[in-house]
């Protein structure tokens, strides 16, 4: 349990460093002289550059634990940071950007995998989710209006250092507290060798490799990749509502606005006895109807749309997170996560660029929409079989 403190402190003072950046990043750009479809391709890649982090990520934490990759991440991202706040083109944020998109690629893998490791227990694993999208929620519900705060009142170069201090900072903390012995032990996918007649060996070697690579099913990612998209159209769209500093602070205010509504639905503990496949499929509907109503009734209060649209996303993400756990039976965890975070990768460098691209003829907010809803009807309508780490009877009570 201390562990999964000092991991939770380590979470909030990153993802508040994070999302304080959201609504600075596009008035900043814009400030370079960047124009929008420019401001697109410079949130695309750095998700783009996320993918060869992830890769990497995926086999590297189930070698050597987590601890090293994310110390690696936060002191990393922080220098970068400091970097950030000396360029003077927009070409030189955006290598930046993208330079940045490659270290932070190994912290949310890192953090899921060792959360999952605390414990073997199912319903602990889902607390720790629980918890881990609690603390996220809560740094996110401050850090946009902070940082609208911060620059409003010190500018964009004094803000982008402070905020890189404080990575660094956090990064060392992390590199003196976190234990070392906490990398993952391989946990056996099948019966034992001698258990299996020596005639079926062949039949089911194909299956089994498979297995080992991957217990999950690939259509499951395709979740994360749509919402990762959706998301990253909002994050476009909103700080283009207006100009100057009083814009920066009411977008400032929105993006709390959407984690005080997932705070809201985090908060509600008894859904942890739902289905988590159930959670995900209802939480990702109510996310794509509030993209329709922006798109298509923009005379409903944008403040009501976004608590609602950010009450879906605390039941997604611990909802996802769980199932990931449970399908995979607890082996290969630094993988699996690395593959949500390459999927969420990909769909946020599509979901900017695509908004920059088309918003003057469509609203980027029904193609979040209808990306959302092939996001839900790609899902598997069954659940595989759990692998040999979860007993039939827990994984019965747990995917329901």
């Amino acid at each position: 349990m201390k562990t999964a403190i000092w991991l939770y402190l380590f979470l909030f003072l990153a993802v508040f460093d994070l999302h304080a950046q959201y609504p600075i990043l596009t008035p900043f750009a814009i400030s370079l002289g960047a124009a929008p479809t420019f401001i697109g391709w410079m949130m695309g890649i750095y998700s783009l550059t996320h993918l060869p982090g992830n890769l990497i990520a995926g086999t590297e934490i189930d070698k050597h634990g987590s601890r090293r990759y994310i110390v690696f991440s936060l002191v990393g991202a922080g220098i970068i940071l400091l970097l950030q706040a000396h360029v003077h083109t927009p070409w030189q944020l955006l290598a930046l950007r993208s330079i940045s998109g490659f270290v932070l690629a190994f912290l949310s893998p890192a953090c899921l995998a060792l959360l999952a490791q605390l414990s073997t227990d199912p319903v602990k694993q889902g607390k720790y989710m629980s918890g881990h999208g609690v603390v996220h929620t809560l740094a996110s519900v401050v850090s946009p209006a902070a940082g609208a705060v911060i620059v409003g009142a010190m500018g964009f170069s004094a803000t982008f250092s402070s905020l890189g201090y404080l990575l660094i900072l956090t990064g060392v903390i992390a590199l003196l507290t976190m234990p070392r012995g906490l990398a993952p032990k391989p946990q056996p996918l099948t019966e034992p060798a001698k258990s299996i007649p020596a005639h079926a060996n062949s039949a089911h070697t194909q299956t089994d490799t498979s297995k080992v690579f991957l217990p999950v099913s690939w259509r499951y990612f395709m979740l994360p990749l749509v919402i990762a998209c959706a998301q990253g159209i909002l994050f476009f769209e909103l700080p283009l509502r207006g100009d100057g500093d009083s814009s920066i602070m009411s977008t400032g205010l929105l993006f709390s606005i959407i984690s005080i509504g997932a705070l809201f639905t985090l908060s509600m503990l008894f859904l942890n006895r739902y289905s988590p496949k159930l959670r995900l499929v209802v939480g990702v509907l109510l996310m794509s109807l509030s993209f329709f109503v922006m798109a298509a009734i923009p005379q409903v209060s944008l403040t009501v749309v976004l608590f609602v649209l950010g009450m879906s996303k605390g039941i997604i993400f611990p909802a996802m997170a769980t199932l990931f756990i449970h399908l995979s039976g607890g082996s290969k965890l630094g993988r699996i996560f690395s593959l949500q975070s390459i999927a969420t990768s990909i769909g946020s460098f599509i979901g900017p660029i695509t908004a920059g691209q088309l918003r003057l003829g469509v609203s980027p907010y029904f193609i979040a929409f209808i990306l959302l809803m092939i996001g839900i009807l790609l899902l598997p309508y069954y659940t595989s079989k759990p692998t040999a780490s979860l007993s039939s009877s827990d994984a019965k009570s747990i995917l329901g």
